[in-house]
C-alpha cells in the first residue's frame, strides 16, 4: 500500500493550488479550507504566511498522462 502524499491540487486551483491540495488530502470540500485560510489571514495574520510557506515547499502531483484536466 502507498503511503498517502500531500500536493498541490490540479483540478481545484485558484491561485497555487494549495488549499485544493490540503483538501483533497483529508478529503474534504476545498471551499472550507479556503475559508480556514482567509479567516487565519484577518484574524491573526497567519494565514497568508502559511499559503507562502506551503505553496513554496508542497510539490506538484507526478504527471499522469491519464489526467484530462485543463
Amino acid at each position: 500500500m502507498d503511503p498517502k502524499r500531500l500536493y498541490k491540487a490540479r483540478g481545484h486551483r485558484m491561485v497555487c493550488g494549495v488549499c485544493g491540495g490540503i483538501a483533497e488530502y483529508f478529503g474534504v470540500d476545498p471551499t472550507i479550507v479556503r475559508l480556514a485560510f482567509v479567516l487565519l489571514c484577518f484574524g491573526w495574520g497567519s494565514g497568508l504566511l502559511a499559503y507562502i510557506v506551503a505553496a513554496l515547499i508542497m510539490p506538484e502531483p507526478p504527471y499522469d498522462p491519464n489526467d484530462v484536466r485543463p
